[in-house]
C-alpha cells in the first residue's frame, strides 16, 4: 500500500511539473501533505517528516538567495559586460562554438563533484551569452547538466561514494575502470553539442531564436539590451576591475571550500554593495531589484526539501525502490542490474540520488550476487545508466538552483532534455559495457 501511495504522490507531483497547471511550490507541498495522510501518518509525523527534509536544503535555499542577489548586483555595476563582449568575440557568434564550449565547461565545473557550484559557475555568465545569441537556455541547461553528469562519476562526487558505502567497495577502486567511460562521454558530448549546436542555428536562422517571455525571471535577472539611462547610472565602468577581483575570489572561496557557500555570497553581497552603493537607500534598492527571483526559487528550493523529507520520511522511496527490484520474472533476475541500468534515467523521476543508491543498490545486490553477478558490476550498471539523469531530477536541489539561475521552468526543462539524455545514457551503458564493466 505504502509503495502505491508512493508512486502515486510522486506521479502527482511530476505530472503537475510537466503540466505547469500549478506553481512549483503548490505541487511540492500539497501532494506529499496529501500523500502522507492517505498512508496513516499523523501531524506529528509529518511535522519531524518536514523539519528533516527542510535541515537538508535550507543551506542550499540561502546559498541561493544570496547568489542571486551577489551575481545581480555585479551585473548592475557593468562587470559582465566585457565577459559577454570577450565571449561573443572568441566565438564570432558561433552557435556551434557556443555549445561546445558549453559542453566543457560543464565538465570542468563539475571537477569538484559539487552540482551547485557547477552551476553556479557557469550559468550565470552563459546565460546572457545565450540571450545575446537568441540560443535556448533549455539547451544550454541541457550540455550543462550532460557533462556535470559524466564527471559526477569522480570519487569524492556523491553518487560513487554512496555506491562504496552500500558495497563496502573502496571508491578508488570503483572509480578507475570508469575513467575510460568517462573519457568517452566526454567524447560523445562534444559530439552531441557540436549536432545540437548545428540545429540551434538552422533555428535560429528561420526567425525562431529565444527571447524571455517579458517580466519572466530570466527577463529580469539577466538584463541584457537594457540600455537605458537608469541602466547606464548603475554601472561602474571605474571599479570593474575591483569587481572582477571581489567575483573571482568568492568564487575561488566557494570552489575551496574555505567558508559555507551562504556566507561567502553573504560576505560577497556586502562588499559589492559597499564598493558600489555607498549610499544606504542605493544598497537596499539593489537588494529590491532582485529579491523577487531570489526569493522566489528560494521558496521552490525549500518546498522541495519539504517533498523530500515528507517522501523519505514516510518510507515511500524505500517501498518503491523496493518493490521495483521484485517485479521481473524469475528468468530475468539475473540481469536485473542491466534492466535497472537501462530504467536508470526515467527512474529519477520518481526516486531521489539516496533512494536509489540506498534503497535500490541493495536490494539489487541482495538479488544479483546470489545468481553470480559480482558487486562491482552491480554497481557500474547501475551508476552508469543513472547518473547522467541526475541533473533532470526534481528530487536535486542543484538542478532546482540551475533553474533558478537561469529563470527557467522545471516542466519545460524535463521535455526539452529527457529523450536526449535518455539517449546519452544508453550510450554511455553501452560504452560500458563494451568496456566489459558488466
Amino acid at each position: 500500500m505504502l509503495t502505491l501511495i508512493g508512486l502515486l504522490t510522486i506521479v502527482c507531483l511530476v505530472a503537475l511539473l510537466l503540466g505547469g497547471r500549478v506553481a512549483p511550490v503548490v505541487a511540492l507541498v500539497l501532494v506529499p501533505v496529501a500523500g502522507a495522510l492517505v498512508a496513516g501518518f499523523g501531524p506529528a509525523e509529518i511535522t519531524e517528516f518536514f523539519g528533516s527534509g527542510l535541515a537538508r536544503v535550507t543551506p542550499i535555499a540561502a546559498m541561493f538567495i544570496f547568489a542571486i542577489l551577489f551575481f545581480g548586483v555585479l551585473q548592475d555595476t557593468g562587470l559582465f559586460r566585457p565577459i559577454i563582449n570577450g565571449l561573443v568575440a572568441a566565438t564570432r557568434g558561433n552557435v556551434v562554438a557556443v555549445t561546445v564550449m558549453t559542453a566543457v565547461l560543464g565538465m570542468v565545473a563539475q571537477l569538484d563533484g559539487a552540482g551547485a557550484t557547477t552551476f553556479l559557475l557557469t550559468v550565470p555568465a552563459l546565460l546572457p551569452l545565450y540571450r545575446e545569441l537568441k540560443m535556448s537556455p533549455y539547451l544550454m541547461l541541457l550540455l550543462l547538466a550532460l557533462g556535470a553528469g559524466i564527471f559526477n562519476m569522480l570519487p569524492w562526487a556523491g553518487p560513487l561514494g554512496r555506491a562504496a558505502a552500500v558495497t563496502g567497495l573502496d571508491v578508488t577502486d570503483l572509480w578507475r575502470p570508469l575513467i575510460p567511460v568517462q573519457a568517452a562521454g566526454a567524447v560523445l558530448l562534444v559530439a552531441l553539442a557540436a549536432g545540437l549546436g548545428l540545429r540551434e542555428r538552422r533555428r535560429i536562422a528561420t526567425g525562431h531564436g529565444w527571447t524571455p517571455a517579458p517580466g519572466s525571471m530570466a527577463d529580469t535577472f539577466t538584463g541584457l539590451g537594457d540600455d537605458d539611462a537608469e541602466a547606464r547610472a548603475l554601472r561602474r565602468p571605474g571599479r570593474i576591475w575591483i569587481n572582477a577581483i571581489l567575483f573571482v575570489t568568492v568564487l575561488a572561496v566557494l570552489v575551496a571550500g574555505v567558508l559555507p557557500a551562504a556566507l561567502a555570497f553573504m560576505i560577497g553581497l556586502s562588499l559589492a554593495l559597499v564598493i558600489n552603493y555607498p549610499d544606504g537607500k542605493a544598497q537596499m534598492a539593489r537588494i529590491s531589484a532582485h529579491a523577487a527571483s531570489a526569493l522566489k526559487m528560494g521558496s521552490i528550493i525549500l518546498a522541495a526539501g519539504a517533498f523530500l523529507g515528507i517522501v523519505d520520511g514516510s518510507g515511500m522511496l524505500r517501498a518503491i525502490a523496493q518493490s521495483l527490484a521484485t517485479v521481473l520474472p524469475d528468468a530475468m533476475l539475473p540481469m536485473l542490474h542491466i534492466i535497472l541500468g537501462v530504467l536508470g534515467l526515467p527512474m529519477e523521476l520518481l526516486l531521489s540520488t539516496d533512494a536509489y543508491y540506498f534503497g535500490l543498490l541493495p536490494v539489487a545486490l541482495e538479488i544479483v550476487t546470489p545468481l553470480g553477478v559480482d558487486p562491482a558490476s552491480t554497481v557500474y550498471a547501475l551508476v552508469i545508466g543513472n547518473i547522467i539523469g541526475t541533473f533532470i531530477s526534481p528530487f536535486s536541489p542543484a538542478l532546482w538552483l540551475a533553474l533558478g539561475l537561469a529563470g527557467l521552468e522545471m516542466g519545460r526543462h524535463i521535455r526539452y532534455a529527457f529523450w536526449w539524455m535518455w539517449a546519452f545514457s544508453l550510450a554511455m551503458l553501452g560504452v560500458g559495457w563494451a568496456l566489459g564493466l558488466f
